[in-house]
């Protein structure tokens, strides 16, 4: 593979890059789901939620973790995270930003379907 580019992009594009690959695996959705569902730091483990082995769940926290999106201790069979609210906010303005970018295409726009 190629060495990628970073410079050539703003940082919020790097920023939304990184967010989106972590976010890009159905456990890590799946584990923040449950975290938002309940709203509460968790010092349980998630494998009866998931279905997952605790070596596989602990390797998708520390994805989350890396990127600020929880926050806690995540040491072996010791765990306690939860949502990082500052960072979750920002995510979320992020994606917004992008999102709102976008306008319904006009009637005569050549990628309308018929």
């Amino acid at each position: 593979m190629g060495v990628t580019k970073t410079n050539l992009f703003t940082e919020e594009q790097n920023e939304m890059a990184q967010v989106a690959k972590v976010l890009g695996h159905p456990a890590r959705i799946a584990i923040l789901q449950h975290l938002l569902k309940m709203n509460t730091c968790i010092n349980s483990d998630l494998v009866d939620e998931l279905g997952l082995a605790q070596a596989t769940i602990s390797q998708h926290l520390r994805e989350l973790k890396e990127i600020g999106i929880i926050q806690g201790s995540i040491e072996g069979v010791s765990v306690n995270y939860c949502i990082n609210p500052t960072k979750w906010d920002s995510v979320q303005k992020l994606f917004e930003s992008l999102f709102s970018q976008f306008s319904s295409a006009p009637a005569n726009s050549c990628c309308s379907t018929h």
